[in-house]
Protein backbone atom coordinates (compact mmCIF):
# COMPACT_ATOMS: atom_id res chain seq x y z
CA UNK A 1 0.00 0.00 0.00
CA UNK A 2 0.90 3.48 -0.72
CA UNK A 3 2.01 6.18 1.58
CA UNK A 4 -0.19 9.05 1.15
CA UNK A 5 0.59 12.79 1.11
CA UNK A 6 -2.07 14.37 2.44
CA UNK A 7 0.04 17.88 1.88
CA UNK A 8 0.12 17.17 -1.58
CA UNK A 9 -3.62 16.11 -2.17
CA UNK A 10 -5.07 19.62 -0.35
CA UNK A 11 -2.37 21.28 -2.28
CA UNK A 12 -3.70 19.59 -5.57
CA UNK A 13 -7.30 20.35 -4.24
CA UNK A 14 -6.52 23.74 -3.94
CA UNK A 15 -5.07 24.60 -7.30
CA UNK A 16 -7.97 22.70 -9.00
CA UNK A 17 -10.33 25.11 -7.06
CA UNK A 18 -8.30 27.78 -7.96
CA UNK A 19 -8.40 26.64 -12.11
CA UNK A 20 -12.12 25.77 -11.54
CA UNK A 21 -12.47 29.34 -10.65
CA UNK A 22 -10.81 30.70 -13.46
CA UNK A 23 -13.56 28.52 -15.78
CA UNK A 24 -10.17 26.13 -17.35
CA UNK A 25 -12.12 23.44 -15.83
CA UNK A 26 -15.63 21.99 -14.70
CA UNK A 27 -15.34 20.02 -11.97
CA UNK A 28 -17.83 16.99 -11.23
CA UNK A 29 -20.58 17.36 -8.83
CA UNK A 30 -22.65 14.91 -7.24
CA UNK A 31 -26.49 16.13 -5.34
CA UNK A 32 -27.47 14.07 -2.60
CA UNK A 33 -31.05 14.30 -2.14
CA UNK A 34 -31.94 13.92 1.55
CA UNK A 35 -35.35 11.92 2.39
CA UNK A 36 -37.84 13.75 3.30
CA UNK A 37 -41.06 13.26 5.52
CA UNK A 38 -42.67 11.53 2.69
CA UNK A 39 -40.18 9.10 1.98
CA UNK A 40 -40.39 8.09 5.73
CA UNK A 41 -43.21 5.42 5.21
CA UNK A 42 -41.64 4.13 2.06
CA UNK A 43 -38.05 3.69 4.34
CA UNK A 44 -39.25 2.27 7.07
CA UNK A 45 -41.73 -0.13 5.04
CA UNK A 46 -39.02 -1.32 2.96
CA UNK A 47 -37.31 -2.10 6.42
CA UNK A 48 -40.03 -4.15 8.07
CA UNK A 49 -39.93 -2.77 10.96
CA UNK A 50 -42.93 -1.71 13.46
CA UNK A 51 -43.00 2.28 14.33
CA UNK A 52 -42.19 1.60 17.15
CA UNK A 53 -39.15 -0.39 16.36
CA UNK A 54 -37.68 2.42 13.80
CA UNK A 55 -38.68 5.47 15.83
CA UNK A 56 -36.23 3.84 18.50
CA UNK A 57 -33.63 3.67 14.98
CA UNK A 58 -34.42 7.08 14.42
CA UNK A 59 -33.99 8.24 18.11
CA UNK A 60 -36.98 10.14 18.30
CA UNK A 61 -40.64 9.36 19.56
CA UNK A 62 -43.14 7.23 18.12
CA UNK A 63 -45.27 10.76 17.61
CA UNK A 64 -42.45 12.30 16.19
CA UNK A 65 -42.46 9.17 13.40
CA UNK A 66 -45.99 9.77 12.86
CA UNK A 67 -46.03 13.45 12.09
CA UNK A 68 -43.32 12.54 9.77
CA UNK A 69 -45.42 9.68 8.46
CA UNK A 70 -48.28 12.01 7.45
CA UNK A 71 -46.42 15.03 6.63
CA UNK A 72 -47.15 17.30 9.51
CA UNK A 73 -43.64 17.86 10.21
CA UNK A 74 -40.47 17.29 8.67
CA UNK A 75 -37.29 15.72 9.85
CA UNK A 76 -34.40 17.46 11.21
CA UNK A 77 -30.99 17.70 9.08
CA UNK A 78 -29.51 15.30 10.98
CA UNK A 79 -32.98 13.01 10.94
CA UNK A 80 -32.90 13.07 7.33
CA UNK A 81 -29.27 11.75 6.92
CA UNK A 82 -30.23 9.04 9.03
CA UNK A 83 -33.06 8.44 7.19
CA UNK A 84 -30.96 8.14 4.02
CA UNK A 85 -28.65 5.75 5.91
CA UNK A 86 -32.15 3.91 6.30
CA UNK A 87 -33.19 4.11 2.87
CA UNK A 88 -29.31 2.90 1.59
CA UNK A 89 -27.56 0.98 4.28
CA UNK A 90 -30.34 -0.26 6.37
CA UNK A 91 -28.34 -3.26 7.68
CA UNK A 92 -25.98 -0.58 9.41
CA UNK A 93 -28.93 0.56 11.85
CA UNK A 94 -29.82 -3.09 12.61
CA UNK A 95 -26.66 -3.91 13.30
CA UNK A 96 -25.84 -1.33 15.51
CA UNK A 97 -29.07 -2.08 17.14
CA UNK A 98 -28.67 -6.17 17.54
CA UNK A 99 -25.98 -5.55 20.14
Amino acid sequence: MTKRDIGTEIINGLEEIAAWKRGEIELKTTELKLPKASDVIKIRERMGVSSEVFATFMGVSVRTLHYWEQGRREPNASARTLLLVADKQPEALRKVFSH
